[in-house]
C-alpha cells in the first residue's frame, strides 16, 4: 500500500480516527507519519499502552506491594502483566482486579461492559442484567438491615420473574 500523503513510499504506518461516528483511515509512510507528529511504532500492543499508563500501575503497586500479587491459578505475578499485557488465565482478572479496574476505566470510560449484543438477545440480556442489578440491591439492603427496602425490591423481583419467565429460575428453561 502507497502512502497517502507521498504517494511515493511504502505505507507502514496505519491510523484509524472515528469522528462522530465517521471512520477515517490513514496509511503514511515512516518519514510522513514523522513529519505530522504521529511518532508512533509500527506495531501497537497493550504493552504499549500500559507503558503509557505506567502512572496508574506505579500508584496501584504501591497500595499492594508488586511481589504480594501473584496469581493462584496460573502464578502470574502482576510486574509480569504489566510487561506483557497480557493475563495468564481467568483467575488472574479476580486476582488483580484492584490493579486493573483503574487500567479498564481509563482506556475504556468504565469497568462495565456496555457493548453490542444480538437484537435477539437485547431484551433477555437487559432482563438477566436488571434482576442481577436488584438481587444486589436485595442483598444490600439486606445487609443494611433496611427491610422495608428489602421487601419492595424482594417484590420488584417477583414482578420481573412473572414478566420473564425463565429469569428466575421458574418457567421454561
Amino acid at each position: 500500500m502507497i502512502c497517502d500523503s507521498c504517494a511515493k513510499n511504502q505505507a507502514t504506518v496505519h491510523l484509524t480516527e472515528i469522528i462522530n461516528d465517521k471512520m477515517t483511515e490513514m496509511h503514511l509512510c515512516e518519514k510522513c507519519a514523522q513529519n505530522k507528529g504521529a511518532m508512533m511504532q509500527q506495531h501497537f500492543g497493550v504493552s504499549d499502552l500500559l507503558a503509557g499508563l505506567a502512572g496508574i500501575g506505579a500508584q496501584v503497586d504501591k497500595e499492594e506491594g508488586p511481589s504480594s500479587l501473584k496469581c493462584s491459578g496460573c502464578g502470574m505475578k502482576y510486574a509480569d502483566f504489566k510487561k506483557t499485557g497480557q493475563l495468564g488465565c481467568s483467575r488472574c482478572y479476580d486476582t488483580f482486579r484492584r490493579n486493573l479496574a483503574p487500567l479498564i476505566r481509563r482506556i475504556h470510560g468504565s469497568t462495565n461492559h456496555i457493548g453490542k449484543s444480538p437484537v435477539k438477545a437485547r431484551k433477555a440480556t437487559k432482563a438477566k442484567t436488571e434482576m442481577s442489578r436488584l438481587k444486589e440491591r436485595l442483598e444490600e439492603a439486606i445487609k443494611k438491615e433496611e427491610f422495608e427496602e428489602a421487601a419492595r425490591i424482594r417484590d420488584a423481583i417477583k414482578a420481573a420473574e412473572r414478566r420473564t419467565p425463565g429469569a428466575g429460575g421458574k418457567g421454561k428453561s
